[in-house]
C-alpha cells in the first residue's frame, strides 16, 4: 500500500489567564478573507429550515493544500450511503492495482477421446462481475472447436474463491429481490453491459385483452420459476404490474394488470444462488453448440482440481476500466465483490471481514483516522456505516497524489453529462451551464440519507474538494446539496 507523510499544521496561541486566543498568520487571514463569500453563501443554505431539520456534516477544502476553507459539523459522524464507495474504490486500486483482472476458467479432470470428454467439466470463478452469456457462448465454442460433443461427467461450479456468506449484514430481506442487493459469490453472471451481476432481466409485455402478459428472461435460464398472475387489460387502463422474487426461493412472482399498447414492465431481479444460475446458462450454451452431457450427469457446486487441464478462460477488463460501471452507476455488487477480492488477495480469505479489514488498513496507511470511519459493508448500503465530512474530504485530498488517481477520478460521475458512462448518477443533476461538467463527485442515497462528495472547479479555475453528508431527513435533501455544490463551483475570490 502507498505510505504517505502527512503535513501537521500547528496553530499558535497566546495565553491570557485561562483564555486561549488563536493567532492567525498572514496566509490564514488571507484565506479567511478570500473565501468569506463562499462561507456566507453556504451558511445561507445551511440555515434553510429543511437543512436545520436534519443531521449534517459539510467540509470544503483546497485541493492544492488540503486546507479547510469551510466546515459545518465537520467531525460529526453521518451515514455516507454510496459515497463510502470512494474509500472502497481507492482501497481496491491501491491493493489490487489498476491492471487487476478477474479470471474465469473452464477445466477438466478427464481426457478427450473421439469427441467424448471422459470426466467432469468445471467452471472456476474469481467473482468476475463482468462475465456475460456471450463469454459462456465463447467457452462453448472453444470446447466445440476442440472436438468435444459429449461429456460423461458432471458440470461443477467452483465458487470457493469467496466464502459462503452471500449477503452483507446490511441487506434487509425486503431488499433481496432488487438488483442493488444481489448475492455475492465467486461465480456469477451479468445480464448486460452495466454488469449487474447476479441478476436476470425480467420483462412482462401485454398480449391480448384477457390474456396473461408475455414474459421474457434475459438471459434465458431454467433456474428461475416464473409464476405469471398477470392480466392484459384495455388500452389506457392503469399499469399495476409487479415483478418480484419470492424471498428464499427462485420463484419470480409477476402480478397485476398490463394495458394493451403499453411497454409493460422491466425489472432486474436477483437470483438465489448465482453459481447455479451461471452453470444453468452455461449448460444451455453448451447444448446450443451440440455438446451434451450423459443422462447420469448432474450440475452441482464443488472444488476444481488444482492440476486440472484448462480448456477455456476469460480475463475481465482491468480494474481501471471497471471503475466506470462501478462508480458512475454506483454498482453495489461491484463494491462487495471488490471487498472480498481484497480480502482474498491480502489475507487469502474472500470474506467481508478480511476485505473490510484491508479497507481500514488502507485508510490508516495513507494517514486517515480509521476510528472516524465505521462500516460493515463496502457499498454503503448499511445505515450503521458512519463517517465525517472532514475525513471524506481528507481521503479525496490524499488520493490526488496516488499513482492510480487518474483511474480513480475517471470513474466518478460528471455533473450534467448526458452519456450514462460519463454523467452516471449525476447526469440529471447540476445541469445548469454554470456548473455542468465542473462537479465530479460520488452520489449517495438511502432512505432518509443523501450525500455528495468530490471535486468542483471554481470560476477561477481552482479545484475545491467537498463532502456534504445528511441523514434523518423526512424528505430528500438533494436540492439543497446541489445548491451547495453550485455555490462551490461558481465561487470566486
Amino acid at each position: 500500500m502507498q505510505r504517505r507523510i502527512l503535513f501537521v499544521i500547528l496553530s499558535l496561541a497566546v495565553t491570557i489567564g485561562t483564555v486561549f486566543i488563536p493567532i492567525m498568520d498572514a496566509s490564514e487571514v488571507q484565506a479567511a478573507s478570500e473565501y468569506s463569500n463562499l462561507e456566507k453563501s453556504i451558511n445561507g443554505i445551511m440555515s434553510d429550515s429543511r437543512m436545520k431539520a436534519v443531521n449534517s456534516s459539510v467540509t470544503v477544502r483546497k485541493a492544492s493544500t488540503g486546507e479547510i476553507i469551510y466546515q459545518s459539523d465537520a467531525d460529526k459522524k453521518i451515514t455516507p450511503a454510496s459515497t463510502l464507495k470512494l474509500l472502497t474504490s481507492a482501497a481496491a486500486l491501491d491493493t489490487l492495482g489498476e491492471e487487476y483482472r478477474f479470471t474465469t476458467e473452464v477445466l477438466t479432470d478427464g481426457t478427450v477421446s473421439k469427441g467424448v470428454l471422459n470426466g467432469n467439466l468445471y467452471v472456476r470463478g474469481q467473482g468476475d462481475p463482468t462475465l456475460l452469456k456471450a463469454d459462456l457462448d465463447q467457452f462453448s465454442a472453444q470446447l466445440k472447436k476442440q472436438g468435444i460433443t459429449k461429456i460423461t461427467g458432471n458440470l461443477i461450479g467452483d465458487d470457493y474463491w469467496f466464502d459462503n456468506v452471500r449477503l452483507s449484514p446490511s441487506i434487509d430481506k425486503s431488499d433481496e429481490t432488487y438488483y442493488y442487493a444481489a448475492q455475492i459469490t465467486g461465480l456469477t453472471l451479468s445480464p448486460n453491459n452495466d454488469y449487474d451481476a447476479g441478476t436476470v432481466i425480467v420483462e412482462a409485455a401485454p398480449t391480448k385483452k384477457g390474456y396473461k402478459a408475455k414474459v421474457k428472461l434475459t438471459p434465458e435460464t431454467g433456474i428461475l420459476k416464473v409464476v405469471n398472475r398477470t392480466n392484459t387489460v384495455p388500452k389506457g387502463s392503469k399499469n399495476t404490474l409487479s415483478i418480484k422474487r419470492q424471498i428464499g426461493t427462485n420463484n419470480i412472482i409477476i402480478s397485476g394488470n398490463v394495458p394493451v399498447g403499453s411497454s409493460g414492465k422491466k425489472e432486474w431481479v436477483t437470483v438465489s444462488n448465482p453459481t447455479a444460475y451461471t452453470l444453468d446458462v452455461f449448460k444451455k450454451s453448451l447444448a446450443s453448440k451440440g455438446i451434451k452431457f450423459a443422462p447420469s450427469s448432474v450440475v452441482r457446486r464443488g472444488l476444481s482440481p488444482a492440476d486440472g487441464q484448462v480448456l477455456a478462460a476469460k480475463k475481465s477488463m482491468p480494474l481501471k476500466d471497471l471503475m466506470k460501471p462501478f462508480m458512475k452507476l454506483s454498482n453495489n455488487t461491484h463494491a462487495e465483490i471488490l471487498a472480498k477480492t481484497m480480502g482474498r488477495h491480502t489475507y487469502g480469505e474472500g470474506s467481508w471481514n478480511a476485505g473490510l479489514r484491508v479497507m481500514r488498513e488502507f485508510a490508516d496507511s495513507i494517514g486517515l483516522d480509521s476510528s472516524a470511519w465505521r462500516f460493515e459493508d463496502a457499498s454503503g448500503m448499511s445505515h450503521s456505516n458512519k463517517v465525517t465530512s472532514a475525513q471524506m474530504t481528507e481521503l479525496l485530498f490524499l488520493v490526488r497524489s496516488a499513482p492510480w488517481y487518474a483511474s480513480f477520478i475517471q470513474g466518478l460521475p460528471v455533473a450534467g453529462a448526458n452519456e450514462r458512462f460519463v454523467g452516471g448518477t449525476l447526469r440529471n443533476r447540476l445541469t445548469s451551464p454554470l456548473v455542468q461538467g465542473k462537479v465530479i463527485a460520488k452520489t449517495g442515497s438511502l432512505n432518509h440519507v443523501n450525500s455528495l462528495a468530490g471535486y468542483a472547479e471554481t470560476k477561477d479555475g481552482e479545484t475545491l474538494i467537498f463532502s456534504i453528508l445528511t441523514q434523518d431527513q423526512k424528505s430528500s435533501t438533494i436540492s439543497l446539496i446541489d445548491k451547495i455544490a453550485t455555490v462551490i463551483a461558481t465561487s470566486a475570490h
